[in-house]
């Protein structure tokens, strides 16, 4: 079953079909859909016979490490080898979300596959498409369009994708066809028990107590339709979690009968803070985080904003009012 039978993959295929040696890489601080399309995509090209490398800027989240090949990505500045002649980036909304300098993809065909509305098409190819679920979605449809049957550890890495990315299957996105690509990797091998297990039931203490610590911060705004959450420096040192231990943290305030926005702040560095906001309820985001040279979806989207956190609120909280505003 082809998802979107619409969607062209006829230039990807060409050029997957001719290339050397293919460089497959996703975002900066990558989540499971970027590393679960990634892993799925080194499965189904290996099984080709085709020569891949993962190469990253950031290193897998924690509940990526159970997925087969996790330990094969590799992590820096410039990828460790010259004759790599494509790129396939997966699940980057922006050429700078990957994290490397131009000069990394110079005489390299750059594949873009992408959901993100807000995508500007920045490769030599491009799929963009925000009707997918999930990047995990797209490479799903592709393999097809390969012609390649999925092994159990590119099933297992798509689910991971398409668990995550929906929200456990909570988003509007999600429709008959999704749960039929489901139902395709569980009967691929994968054990959905055991993936639910490995990413939402092994959770360090820390987090939990970082968890409390942001929810002692929320508050609401814009009568009670907005709901706001922040984690600082002060609590990762109090509590000894990670920025990582964030995840998910703004999906619990999301399930707030009143609330329509959902924001959620934790710092990237001292003065530049990493910005997620969730809608539902008809409520746009994803135009919230772009007014704040952000992107995403209408339900799901991010920025990066500069200043003190509470210069931060200051310059989120006008565009939120200017969008209930309009």
């Amino acid at each position: 079953m082809i998802l979107f039978p619409d969607q062209s993959w006829a230039a990807v295929v060409a050029h997957i079909q001719q290339a050397k040696h293919i460089w497959l890489t996703t975002h900066r601080s990558p989540d499971a859909d970027g590393i679960g399309s990634q892993l799925a995509m080194y499965a189904i090209l290996t099984g080709m016979g085709k020569r891949v490398t993962m190469f990253n800027r950031d290193p897998a989240p924690r509940i990526c490490a159970y997925l087969p090949n996790a330990d094969k990505i590799q992590l820096g500045e410039f990828p460790p080898e010259s004759d790599m002649d494509t790129v396939i980036a997966l699940d980057a909304g922006s050429m700078g979300r990957l994290g490397f300098t131009p000069d990394c993809y110079t005489n390299k065909t750059l594949i873009n596959i992408d959901h993100h509305a807000s995508n500007p098409g920045y490769g030599q190819i491009n799929i963009v498409n925000a009707a997918y679920c999930a990047t995990g979605a797209m490479i799903y449809d592709l393999a097809q369009h390969l012609q390649q049957t999925l092994s159990k550890a590119a099933a297992e890495a798509l689910y991971a994708a398409l668990l995550t990315d929906t929200a456990s299957f909570h988003l509007d996105r999600v429709d008959a066809k999704v749960f039929r690509m489901a139902a395709d990797l569980v009967d691929a091998g994968v054990s959905a028990s055991s993936a639910a297990e490995a990413i939402y039931d092994t959770q360090p203490v820390a987090r939990i107590s970082l968890l409390a610590a942001a929810l002692q911060t929320l508050t609401l705004t814009n009568e009670q339709r907005v709901a706001w959450l922040h984690v600082d420096h002060q609590h990762l040192k109090t509590t000894g979690g990670d920025v990582e231990d964030t995840e998910g943290f703004i999906d619990v305030v999301r399930s707030i009968d009143c609330v329509e926005v959902v924001i959620f702040v934790r710092p990237e560095s001292d003065l530049r803070w990493k910005v997620s906001f969730r809608g539902k309820h008809g409520c746009d985001v994803g135009k919230i985080a772009l007014a704040l040279k952000g992107g995403g979806h209408t339900y799901s989207a991010g920025c990066a904003v500069n200043g003190t956190l509470q210069e931060v609120y200051a310059k989120i909280q006008k565009v939120v009012d200017a969008s209930f505003a309009s």
